[in-house]
């Protein structure tokens, strides 16, 4: 399942007649809304949702709609908004507001005050955002019953799991609002695993295997038991000691589960539930050397920490049958666990030894690199916690794969912090031009064009003015363009020459307005783009009202926060559109 929502903002008229009446006042209220410019593609997008059939009629429709278009876009707002009043004033009404629908996956077996859901990182890499979805379904649906939600550290393979792991994760979930009632860590029950173990063993449950990982894995896929399982339960109690104590090497031995080697399911066929690890771990050093399987461990830790509903991605499906075997073996109560479509994330690296080795080896910047997913990017970037919220609440929770990417969760941030946004003219790569008997003026732009009551920015201006590379690019000498709430000009030979400052005069014939910049006073400026490219340019004076952290939207470039300021330069990173 590929989430994209699109939603149409239109009005639906009780009954519509397609003629040119109509036509015009859709145009109308498209160019109110969007600064006086209608749009053809957008009329016809209206048109449609209104009634299907005009798909049917949009070759002989198309004229009237390019013309109701020009006829719309050659009139003052003031007369646009004089105009609709009287002919189709229901067009102006705001529409409703839709309540949201907050979707989360069904949860049997669910009594109010009595569910306890668990989020279950291992700590040996950076949380991405496929991790970010399940950590939010399992604190919901704790918040939903009125229930508790346990954060457990699956920290039991001392090779990979660190220290710096499990702060960044601790101050991940913080951040995209998931505060734990309870913190455990896995490594804590050790004695457990270690009883549950021998349990196993004196049930003939469990045995311990010394074939080389190639035989063991060869006879698992052809469903052949080793003659390790032969051995009586005294031997196997003697060598599952010297698996504890370390007089075993690392890699010599391992504790299998007696399961069923002819099973379909491969979980099933004998698996390894505890082996050797001399490593130290980062938190109890060498105290033990025999270290949990994860679907030996848990079931015990779920236990331990009473949860009653797990959650979690399809990925896991197989492993909930040896999970709740071990369950029976070992006596422990049942669990309600819901397993819900994979969580794929599209377009970047999200396996932690691919992203470890591209760290290490420089190719990428860090685990906060722009490429990447990590919920340290996503901050970086300035994705708001609100807006992974808003996905969760989206994506509907059935068995299909749920596929994931950057743009889902910017279309998403987009609406959340358009409102709140104040806007700047950016110039990437910057070229002055000067632009003859242009007059000096003072302009004043608002810092958000829905909100005058936040103030202006003023920019002073001479006949020198500094556009994009692109911009100049696209100059010719048979148009009108305008330098935006500034002035219009022209392109005569090899010179720019000024014509006026209205905007009815561009309506005409006008062929692209660009933002600009004064010559002088502006601000040095970067940009991180998502491909960890760095644009250089320059940024207007206002920028300095701006601290680290802030966001701002770059007209006609998108939305950007200001990551850091070092000698004068304004450091930002790219958001999205």
């Amino acid at each position: 399942m590929i989430l994209r929502r699109e939603c149409l903002n239109i009005i639906r008229v009780r009954t519509l007649t397609m003629d040119v009446a109509t036509i015009r006042n859709f145009a109308l209220a498209n160019a109110i809304k969007y600064g006086g410019k209608a749009n053809p593609g957008a009329i016809v997008g209206v048109l449609i949702a209104n009634d299907p059939s005009v798909k049917d009629q949009l070759k002989h429709l198309s004229k009237e709609i390019a013309q109701a278009v020009k006829d719309v876009n050659a009139l003052t707002p003031e007369a646009q908004l004089a105009e609709l009043q009287k002919s189709a004033p229901e067009l102006l009404a705001p529409r409703p507001k839709e309540e949201k629908r907050h979707e989360l996956p069904p949860l049997p077996d669910a009594i109010k005050g009595n569910v306890v859901t668990r989020i279950a990182p291992e700590p040996s890499k950076y949380m991405h955002l496929g991790h970010a979805v399940v950590a939010l379904v399992n604190y919901l649906e704790a918040k939903r019953f009125d229930g508790k939600v346990v954060l457990r550290f699956d920290e039991t393979n001392p090779d990979k799991s660190t220290e710096e792991y499990l702060a960044s994760m601790r101050d991940d979930l913080a951040w995209h609002g998931v505060t734990p009632d309870t913190v455990v860590f896995a490594s804590d029950l050790m004695h457990q695993y270690y009883d549950a173990a021998e349990r196993l063993i004196k049930q003939k449950d469990a045995y311990v295997c010394f074939c080389a990982q190639e035989v063991m894995r060869d006879l698992r896929f052809k469903g052949i038991s080793c003659s390790c399982k032969d051995a009586s339960v005294e031997e196997n109690l003697a060598d599952w000691a010297k698996m504890k104590d370390g007089s075993h090497a690392e890699g010599k031995c391992v504790l299998r589960f007696v399961g069923d080697m002819q099973n379909p399911n491969g979980t099933l066929r004998d698996p390894v539930i505890m082996r050797i690890v001399h490593a130290p771990h980062f938190r109890h050093g060498t105290t033990y050397k025999a270290w949990p399987m994860y679907d030996f461990a848990t079931p015990i830790a779920e236990t331990h920490s009473h949860v009653t509903h797990l959650l979690r991605s399809a990925e896991f499906e197989q492993r909930i049958e040896l999970q709740d075997l071990l369950r029976h073996k070992l006596d422990l109560p049942p669990i309600t666990a819901i397993q819900f479509g994979r969580i794929n994330v599209m377009g970047a690296t999200t396996q932690g030894r691919e992203i470890r080795e591209l760290v290490q080896s420089g190719s990428y910047l860090g685990w906060d690199d722009p490429r990447l997913v990590t919920l340290k990017t996503l901050r970086r970037r300035g994705i708001l916690p609100q807006a992974l919220q808003e996905l969760v609440y989206g994506l509907g929770f059935d068995k299909g794969q749920v596929n994931l990417d950057y743009s889902i969760v910017a279309a998403i941030n987009r609406k959340l912090i358009d409102d709140e946004t104040d806007r700047l003219f950016f110039l990437a790569n910057p070229v002055p031009i000067t632009i003859s008997d242009a007059p000096a003026q003072k302009v004043e732009l608002h810092k958000h064009p829905d909100h005058p009551e936040r103030g202006q920015r003023i920019l002073t201006t001479t006949d020198i003015f500094l556009l994009s590379a692109d911009d100049v690019d696209r100059v010719d000498t048979n148009g009108l363009y305008r330098l935006m709430e500034c002035l219009n000009f022209r392109k005569d030979g090899t010179k720019y020459v000024f014509d006026s400052t209205d905007l009815e005069t561009y309506k005409k014939d006008g062929k692209g307005i660009m933002h600009w910049l004064p010559h002088q006073g502006n601000v040095s400026a970067t940009v991180m783009m998502p491909d960890a490219t760095l644009i250089t340019g320059v940024v207007e004076p206002a920028v300095k009202e701006l601290k680290p952290g802030q966001r701002v939207q770059f007209e006609r470039f998108g939305f950007c926060v200001l990551d850091r300021i070092e000698n004068d330069t304004y450091h930002f990173w790219f958001t999205h559109k």
